[in-house]
């Protein structure tokens, strides 16, 4: 009797594990996500952070576009590769925070303006940089938008993830940059 009881409730938890694992699946098979150029002023979770840097844009850039070492300056990045040139239709893997993200470069002007767009389990991102020099010192403003099933299952938890993160990022680059 206390046998069948625990294979009814081993099958009932598998079954449970097995129903969860397809929804997760078939929304991440269907999810259909929008690159473009700029961040979707319409998603759940939407940051906007800007950060003096004194130093050139030049200099700033030269620190900021080169992927394959973000994770000597920034060290919330693990393992960043950049597959090509830093131009538009490049892709580069990286992780952060614990997930693997495959990003596409899809705007970059030199000294002016990056972004790259890419999805993660559960959630796309596109993360848009700005670059203005103004008396040998350059403000960077960032905004990001993020969107999918996790990040509106779990919004309050991203938005504050990604607000923390860019503040990071942001703090680490005018480290680095003013060196």
């Amino acid at each position: 009797m206390k046998y069948r009881r625990l294979r009814n409730i081993g099958y009932g938890v598998v079954s449970f594990l097995l129903v969860i694992s397809s929804v997760i699946f078939l929304l991440e098979y269907f999810s259909n996500y929008k690159t473009s150029k700029t961040i979707h002023p319409d998603a759940p979770v939407i940051t906007r952070k800007s950060i003096i840097i004194k130093a050139p844009a030049e200099k700033v850039w030269k620190v900021f576009s080169d992927v394959d070492h973000w994770d000597a300056w920034q060290k919330e990045i693990v393992t960043p590769k950049i597959n090509g040139a830093f131009k538009p239709g490049t892709s580069f893997t990286w992780k952060s925070n614990g997930l693997t993200i495959t990003s596409t470069l899809q705007t970059v002007e030199i000294n002016k303006m990056a972004g790259w767009s890419g999805p993660a389990f559960g959630a796309f991102g596109i993360h848009t940089w700005y670059f203005t020099e103004h008396n040998g010192q350059t403000t960077i403003r960032v905004e990001e938008s993020m969107e999918g099933w996790l990040v509106n299952l779990l919004k309050h938890q991203f938005q504050s993830s990604l607000d923390t993160s860019i503040d990071y990022w942001l703090n680490s680059l005018k480290i680095e940059a003013e060196k």
